[in-house]
């Protein structure tokens, strides 16, 4: 990469509008089906060349890795193993404004936007799908941070198909001061006794109709049959945002964030106003497109 150059590339939030565990499978991971939707809240990942060999990535985080730890430092380095170009210098620095620890794929997305800067500059021939099998080495949400946009994400979530859109809508995302480890949900999750499930066909079918009220009667996260009582918050957020006036609330990934759905700008904006006199993070926001439209996208936090 040329010194001189310089990229700033948005790194757009997920949610999951459902989330479906199918079984284990024989390599340890869970089968996953996902329904998952890019949102306008983003960090702002900005790539430029060093004259220092290897890769040196900041945040304005003091807590996040800044090394091999950091998953923009394994995507770069998965990027130039597997495409055979020769590494530069790079200087990675992360403007942080999705919540960690979210179940909102920030640090996913981070590692997306970084292979998306060094395609660009490095190899614009590579074709997404080969980008998404590199990113799928970095991050079992990486392949579809890449692409964006709404989602059906099968497997580990590296098999995806491009939906319709949503209609016209508007999401509050809302998450608690804790945080929730993923590999103990996981663990918890026992298959056969899992009470519910995300219809996830109707759901593509609301979506193929433009159907927002249908889509929203079919969204739905299995892990909140086995979230443990001490994250009785997940429940509180989801319960004020129905009172509130949303169409739907469901935790996204491992949570804890709670996203509720709404069709109007204004009842968003007034649930968003009630909520963040009690929490600490809370956001109104829209549907991403899927990248490369949505690389504009900014967040637009309460």
């Amino acid at each position: 990469m040329d010194q001189v150059m310089d990229y700033t590339e948005p790194a757009c939030a997920k949610l999951n509008l459902t989330l479906d565990i199918l079984g284990k499978r024989p390599d340890g991971y869970h089968e996953m089906r996902m329904v998952m939707q890019s949102i306008d809240l983003a960090d702002e990942v900005n790539i430029s060349g060093s004259p220092e060999p290897g890769f040196h990535v900041s945040a304005d985080l003091p807590y996040l890795p800044r090394g091999e730890g950091n998953i923009a430092h394994k995507a770069a380095s998965r990027f130039f193993e597997q495409t055979g170009l020769p590494p530069a210098g790079l200087s990675v620095r992360i403007h942080k404004r999705i919540p960690v620890c979210a179940g909102m794929a920030g640090g996913s997305s981070d590692g997306a936007a970084v292979l998306r800067v060094l395609r660009r500059a490095y190899a614009p021939q590579l074709p997404d799908s080969r980008l998404e099998e590199i990113g799928a080495l970095v991050g079992s949400d990486v392949p579809y941070c890449i692409r964006g946009g709404t989602v059906l994400a099968e497997g580990r979530g590296e098999k995806m198909t491009s939906l319709p859109g949503l209609p016209p809508c508007w999401f509050v995302v809302c998450k608690p001061a804790c945080s929730i480890s993923t590999p103990e949900l996981f663990a918890q999750v026992r298959v056969r006794k899992l009470r519910c499930h995300p219809d996830t066909a109707g759901l593509l079918a609301a979506l193929e109709h433009g159907d927002l009220e249908g889509a929203a009667r079919r969204m739905y996260n299995v892990f909140e049959d086995v979230l443990p009582r001490r994250y009785a918050q997940v429940f509180e957020i989801k319960s004020l945002l129905l009172e509130l006036g949303a169409m739907t609330a469901s935790m996204t990934g491992s949570g804890p964030a709670v996203f509720g759905l709404f069709r109007e700008k204004a009842a968003a904006e007034t649930a968003a106003g009630a909520l963040s006199g009690q929490y600490p993070a809370v956001f109104l926001c829209q549907p991403a497109p899927p990248f490369p439209e949505g690389k504009k996208n900014l967040e637009n936090p309460v």
